[in-house]
């Protein structure tokens, strides 16, 4: 799943930047190189709801990690 359309669907740039307690640029930088391997676990976690619906609306399958860096902080 593409780094954008998560966090679009997660409220955008800076509700996500208010969740991880990070500048909205690292967010605005997650949607080009993917969002750390440590915040998307963190955000699976803050907000269940929006990956269910994510996960239903493409088909039933987890929203793809490809797009996930091994970065752990922002």
């Amino acid at each position: 799943m593409n780094p954008s359309v998560i966090i679009d669907a997660l409220g955008g740039t800076f509700r996500v930047a208010e969740l991880c307690e990070v500048r909205p640029p690292s967010v605005s930088d997650w949607k080009k190189h993917g969002i750390p391997r440590a915040r998307m676990m963190f955000l699976r976690i803050a907000r269940p709801e929006i990956f269910q619906a994510l996960d239903e609306e493409a088909g039933k399958e987890p929203a793809d990690s490809s797009h996930i860096t091994k970065k752990s902080a922002a």
